[in-house]
C-alpha cells in the first residue's frame, strides 16, 4: 500500500528539500524494483550525504524504526550498495554508499535475479510434469507451448546475465 504523500513528508522531516528530493528519487527506483521503500530512503540519504552515517543517524533522519534501517541496511550490503566504515564515536558502525554503477547493478543480479533464474529452473520442471500429466490434449498442448516459452526467457536470461555482468565488471 503506498504511503500518502503527507506521510511521506512526515517521515523526511529532518531533512532539507535537496535531501528529500533524493530520498524520493531512490525511493522511486526501489518500488520499481518490488524492494521496500526504506531501502530507497537508506540508499538514497547515504548517497547525498557527505559524511558517514550510522544506523541511528538513519533512524532519526529518516524517521525509520530501527528495525526497518536495520533490515535495510543488511540488504544493501548483500546487494553491494554500500560498505561499511569508521566514524567519530567508537563501537559505532558508518555506512557510505557505493557509487560505481557495476557495483550496483552487479550486486542486484547476484542477489535478486540470480536466484530467481536458479529457482525457476526447478519450477519449471514441475510444470512440465505438470503439463504432461493433463487429460485434455488441446489443453496439454497450449501448456507445452507456453512452458517452452519460459524455458526459452530462462535461458534467455541466463546468456544475457553474464555479458552484463562482464559489461559491468563483475
Amino acid at each position: 500500500m503506498d504511503t500518502p504523500p503527507e506521510a511521506e513528508i512526515l517521515r523526511t522531516d529532518k531533512l532539507d528539500s535537496l535531501q528529500r528530493q533524493v530520498v524520493d528519487f531512490f525511493v522511486d527506483g526501489v518500488k520499481v524494483l518490488g524492494m521496500p521503500r526504506s531501502i530507497g530512503e537508506i540508499y538514497g540519504l547515504l548517497f547525498i550525504t557527505p559524511e558517514p552515517l550510522s544506523l541511528d543517524d538513519l533512524v532519526e533522519r529518516l524517521n525509520i524504526s530501527k528495525g526497518s534501517a536495520s533490515q535495510g541496511l543488511r540488504t544493501l550490503k548483500g546487494l553491494n550498495a554500500i560498505r561499511e566504515t569508521s566514524g567519530d564515536v567508537e563501537r559505532r558502525t558508518y555506512y557510505q554508499p557505493a557509487i560505481e554503477l557495476k557495483r550496483l547493478v552487479g550486486g542486484f543480479i547476484r542477489e535478486q535475479v540470480r536466484p530467481h533464474l536458479d529457482s525457476g529452473k526447478s519450477k519449471l520442471s514441475s510444470l512440465a510434469q505438470a503439463a504432461r500429466d493433463e487429460r485434455d490434449p488441446q489443453h496439454r498442448e497450449f501448456l507445452a507451448d507456453r512452458i517452452d516459452r519460459l524455458e526459452h526467457w530462462m535461458r534467455s536470461g541466463s546468456r544475457v546475465l553474464p555479458i552484463l555482468q562482464k559489461l559491468l565488471g563483475q
